[in-house]
């Protein structure tokens, strides 16, 4: 009875989807007020029926209920019952009902705002909402229905594939369409702004919160699936250019552009085209990495496998909505001036140049990503786009970004003083210059080039924390003078900074997990030793075991440092029968320093277990940096300042260094 609920709760979301795309464009072509009521009350109407199907759902899941084709594909009555509530979306078309759940909850956030002065606005944007949710609601319907029933029931069911059956997928997907999908209302508003002809200050003030959410969650998601890779996959490594992995990354590096642009708009008035351009472009890139992802196109840890007929459906709704958009841009944007002028050195100039390289950067990502598909389209011929293309293209743009983030987010609004500025940088160029010259000294012979990345790190945190250390006298002034400064500062510029120093935080991650690892591999008895990052890793026994769903082969190390004992760590292969896969868990021992991986490989017949040891210097640094960043988004996110300024904007501009207070 509940996959019917949730059948029939579908079928009239879409109805009530197909009201709300029309009712608005109705109301603004025929002056009529009372139609943008409707498509309020459409868009909590269609939010509370997918709410309902998305509880059958996983009542069908938590049941095992196995006479619904997607319990019976993705469950098994021997599965730990987190893993039956998290399996609701462990496949395609539980993924898809979240999609369109997390976007109609959007929705209904956006029609729960009573401001009169922008009931229209609202109303077109929830439009633009509709139009999307009622193209992915009868995609669900005609093609990837996730209530369908098979008579007779089995008695069993297929389980979810073990590789998801991890904390870590659990949570990842969620933020991930979080993220996606929250980029949805970016979209919404730049196609009413645009229908409206009224991109201006009000409008990026009605947009950036929306947009730092959405970017806040894309980037826990992204972080989090980085987190799962490094962790269960076994390889001890965190990110490997994936198709998929780049199709959550794209839309990332668009909002992360738009989030900067956005602020010029509602600060100067300037850079309008270009910000629509990018609130157009972010979603785009969402639904590509949807397409990706259950086009069949792709063979990925990622991907979900499914009927390529799927992806042409997706194709269809991915062109509509990028062609009728960006259709709509061309013919509106012509309109949209922009209302103020700025200098060449100015921070204006530095965002727009910062927008340059995220936009390069971007495009890179998807060429390498798409090219190796197009060619196999078109000719057959099978080729890899790998780490090396991306190396070699993607981090230099993103190292001449980090080389101007530290001036460029101390200029000064509309004309700066490029000279000022260095020479009031010099303290973060000299220990820049110390940290490219120890981190080469203690990294040889490993390629210096890591030493440059860790010198950039410290030129975008050490730049960040001496422009904080200024705009509040933090060594100049009394304790009290500085805590009343800091009460202040606009919460755009406290969220650029802490993201500004995490970046560089999760740069240093980056370089130790990803350049100066060390590895060992080597077959092992019990009492044999692996040593690798100074630690001594003893193997004590194998172990077998049984899990709820799997059986285990269990292998126990004594770890010690220079004769000394530190900890036992355990590291497992598991198999789980019903599907006949094995998972690897990795035994990871994290500290600030850096992390001992060890992975239990295959038993040779004639030797001892492969047993792999890594030690991958500041890995956790990686999910830290991804914190501040995060952490970073949501402070900018909140009201603009802490407490009631008592200064006068004026004041501030005359107080802080570069003369400006108001910053990103």
């Amino acid at each position: 009875m509940a996959a019917e609920l949730g059948q029939i709760s579908l079928i009239a979301a879409f109805l009530i989807a197909l009201i709300q795309s029309a009712a608005p464009f109705a109301g603004l072509r025929e002056s009529n007020a009372a139609l943008y009521g409707v498509a309020r009350t459409s868009a909590l109407t269609q939010g509370a029926l997918i709410l309902l199907a998305f509880l059958a759902l996983t009542y069908a899941h938590g049941t095992s209920d196995f006479s619904v084709v997607n319990v019976v594909e993705n469950s098994h009555s021997a599965k730990p019952a987190i893993y039956k509530f998290t399996g609701v979306w462990g496949n395609h078309e539980g993924s898809m009902l979240l999609w369109v759940l997390i976007l109609a909850g959007f929705g209904a956030v956006l029609a729960t705002s009573r401001d009169q002065a922008r009931t229209e606005f609202n109303a077109l944007a929830l439009g633009a909402q509709g139009m999307v949710a009622a193209a992915f609601l009868a995609f669900i319907l005609f093609t990837s229905n996730p209530f369908a029933r098979i008579l007779p029931a089995p008695a069993d069911g297929m389980d979810l594939n073990p590789l998801l059956q991890d904390p870590g997928l659990a949570i990842h997907p969620p933020f991930l369409y979080l993220g996606y999908v929250g980029l949805s209302i970016t979209f919404a508003f730049a196609v009413a702004g645009l229908l409206q002809g009224k991109i201006d200050e009000d409008w990026a003030r009605a947009v950036r919160p929306w947009t730092l959410a959405a970017w806040v969650f894309l980037t826990i998601g992204i972080a989090l699936g980085s987190w799962w890779a490094y962790y269960e996959l076994g390889w001890g490594g965190f990110w490997a250019w994936d198709p998929v992995e780049n199709a959550s990354f794209m839309p990332w590096l668009a909002a992360t552009a738009f989030i900067h642009s956005v602020r010029v708009v509602e600060k100067r008035g300037a850079l309008k085209v270009w910000t629509v351009l990018l609130a157009i472009l972010g979603f785009s890139l969402s639904l590509v990495g949807t397409f990706l992802v259950r086009s069949g196109l792709l063979t990925s840890v990622h991907a979900f496998a499914v009927d390529p007929a799927r992806g042409v459906f997706i194709l269809a709704i991915l062109a509509a909505a990028i062609g009728g958009s960006l259709f709509l841009f061309a013919v509106r944007a012509p309109l949209l001036k922009d209302s103020a002028a700025f200098d060449p050195v100015s921070r204006e100039s530095a965002i727009l140049l910062n927008n340059v390289f995220l936009a390069t950067a971007c495009a890179t990502v998807f060429i390498g990503t798409f090219y190796p598909l197009f060619i196999d389209v078109l000719s057959g011929e099978r080729l890899s786009v790998g780490a090396p293309f991306f190396n070699a293209t993607f981090l230099p743009l993103m190292a001449l970004m980090l080389l101007m983030i530290a001036p460029g987010a101390a200029m000064a609004w509309k004309k700066g003083d490029l000279k000022k500025t260095l020479q009031g940088l010099w303290p973060v160029a000299l220990a820049s210059i110390v940290v490219v010259v120890v981190a080469a000294s203690l990294a040889w012979p490993k390629t210096i080039a890591a030493a440059f990345g860790a010198g950039l790190a410290a030129w975008a945190m050490g730049g960040a924390a001496m422009d904080f250390a200024k705009r509040t006298k933090l060594f100049s002034k009394s304790e009290r003078d500085s805590w009343s400064r800091f009460k202040r500062l606009p919460r755009p510029y406290l969220g650029m900074t802490i993201a500004h120093i995490g970046l560089g935080v999760l740069i240093v991650g980056v370089m130790g997990a990803g350049v100066w690892r060390t590895e060992v591999v080597k077959l092992m008895q019990p009492a044999d030793v692996i040593s690798v990052g100074g630690y001594d890793a003893t193997l004590r026994e194998v172990v077998r075991d049984e899990g709820p769903n799997f059986l285990a082969e269990r292998a126990v190390f004594d770890v010690a440092r220079n004769g000394k004992p530190l900890r036992s760590l355990s590291t497992e292969r598991r198999f789980y029968p019903v599907r006949q896969m094995q998972t690897t868990e990795a035994g990871i021992w994290t500290t600030l320093k850096g992390d001992l991986y060890l992975t239990l490989g295959e038993r040779p017949a004639d030797g001892g277990w492969a047993v792999r040891a890594y030690f991958n210097p500041f890995a956790v640094w990686l999910w830290i940096g991804s914190g501040l960043i995060a952490l970073g988004g949501a402070v900018a996110a909140m009201k603009k300042r802490i407490a009631t300024a008592t200064l006068t904007d004026e004041e501030n501009l005359v107080e802080t260094p570069a003369g400006a207070a108001q910053v990103l």
